[in-house]
């Protein structure tokens, strides 16, 4: 595909997602009372738990507008994550045949429930997160969260794991449109790995080693599925063009054999 039709392709998808978006920011909107005390759950556990006054604090006019417009943006990504990742897929394979453009149901199938078990993980540590943060507080004082800070904290710490979780569908699909092949994600394993521990121990907002462990162990593993996945993929195509008389995917002929992985 020319260079031209690329940006024509990636511009009609990120218009398709930003429709998308706004129709979640919308819904978003509806639901934001709720969604915030939900939200704010994790601050008003601790202040009961201590007895102390710790809550949120609206600095300024328009804050509380503010705030609203980005939890709303927030639920919007939430709620069409199964829309852009579509998107993804299809502007990432735009040149597979028919027969292979069906892994897009598997695709969505794996990768939607993926994103929100990423989103799920990060809920689950942040009330221990708010807990720890507020510990620094010195006795016989309010603790005022600004609200603002707090919520984006919370939302990029979840929408971070979220697409934490996303990576290794993407490389299946990067495998898949003939862009990346398994031998080469297999000599990057060292650096997967590395960047698996580095991420966790950023987007985990404690700095215990228990929660860096859950969030990067599960990336490992994904990670070495979504490498099973492409080997066999490539697998199965080198076995299709040595039946057809024609060099593998690594250019070794059909009566060669076939050149080994570096790095391996």
């Amino acid at each position: 595909m020319p260079l031209r039709e690329h940006l024509r392709e990636l511009r009609r998808r990120v218009v398709l997602i930003a429709l998308g978006l706004l129709v979640g920011g919308v819904a978003g909107w509806l639901v934001y009372e709720p969604v915030f005390q939900l939200l704010q759950q994790p601050i008003l556990d601790v202040a009961e738990a201590r007895g102390q006054r710790v809550s949120l604090n609206f600095q300024g006019v328009a804050t509380a507008f503010d705030v609203q417009v980005k939890v709303s943006l927030f639920l919007g990504v939430l709620v069409t994550a199964p829309w852009w990742i579509f998107q993804l897929w299809a502007f990432i394979t735009p040149g597979l045949t028919t027969k292979e453009r069906r892994y897009a149901v598997g695709f969505l199938a794996v990768a939607v429930p993926l994103f929100f078990a990423g989103a799920a993980l990060a809920w689950w540590a942040l009330p221990n997160a708010v807990r720890l943060l507020t510990d620094f507080a010195p006795a016989e004082t309010t603790n005022w969260v600004d609200a603002q800070l707090y919520l984006s904290f919370v939302m990029r710490v979840v929408l971070a794991f979220g697409v934490g979780f996303l990576l290794p569908v993407v490389m299946v699909a990067l495998n898949f449109a003939g862009l990346v092949r398994a031998r080469t994600w297999l000599a990057g394993w060292r650096w997967a790995v590395l960047l698996a521990f580095v991420f966790a121990a950023i987007a985990t907002p404690t700095p215990d080693a228990v929660t860096m462990l859950a969030v990067a162990i599960p990336i490992c593993l994904l990670f070495g599925a979504a490498l099973g996945v492409c080997v066999l993929h490539d697998r199965r195509l080198d076995r299709r063009l040595v039946a057809q008389g024609l060099p593998r995917l690594d250019g070794t002929g059909p009566d060669e054999s076939p050149a080994p992985a570096s790095g391996a």
